[in-house]
C-alpha cells in the first residue's frame, strides 16, 4: 500500500547465491549464532531482502512481527548508502517506548551501519528520503 510505505523489495533466496549474497548470509548466519548464545532466543534461520526507497518515500510506523505469525523475532537493517548526509533524510526512526510513542532514536542510513532490534518490541518507521535509499533488510526466526 503505497500510503503506508514506498520501498520496492527483492526477497533474497541463501540457495540461488551470488559470492556477495553468500557473504551477506555467512556473516548473518554467525551474528545468529552469537545471538543465540548469549539470549538463548532459539533463532534458526533468516529472511532477508533487498530494499530500495526511491526519492521521496516512507515506510509508516510499524512492528516486523505478525499479529497471526510469532516466527520473527529479531530484526536487521544493514545499510549500503555511500556519503549519505542529514538532509538526505531516509532515517530509521526506532521508538524506545513499548507503544511506539514518546523517546526515540534516528539512525542514519549510512552505508555499513546495521541496526538489530527485537521484532515484536520496537516500533519503528522510515522518514521520508530525499534520495534514493537501500538497505538489507531480515528477520531472524524462531520455530512456530
Amino acid at each position: 500500500r503505497e500510503d503506508i510505505r514506498g520501498d520496492r523489495i527483492l526477497w533474497l533466496d541463501e540457495a540461488a547465491s551470488t559470492p556477495a549474497r553468500q557473504a551477506y548470509f555467512s556473516r548473518m548466519d554467525a551474528l545468529r549464532m552469537a545471538i543465540n548464545q548469549e539470549t538463548f532466543l532459539g533463532l534458526f534461520d533468516l529472511e532477508s531482502h533487498f530494499a530500495i526507497y526511491p526519492p521521496d518515500s516512507f515506510y509508516r510506523k510499524h512492528l516486523d512481527r505478525f499479529r497471526d505469525d510469532s516466527a520473527r523475532t529479531v530484526s536487521c537493517i544493514l545499510y549500503l548508502n555511500r556519503d549519505w548526509s542529514p538532509q538526505d533524510g531516509g532515517q530509521l526512526r526506532l521508538y524506545l517506548e513499548p507503544q511506539g510513542e514518546g523517546d526515540y532514536i534516528d539512525v542514519a542510513p549510512a552505508a555499513g551501519t546495521l541496526v538489530v532490534f527485537l521484532s515484536d518490541r520496537f516500533w519503528h518507521e522510515v522518514l521520508p528520503t530525499r534520495r534514493e535509499r537501500m538497505s538489507l533488510t531480515g528477520w531472524f526466526r524462531t520455530r512456530n
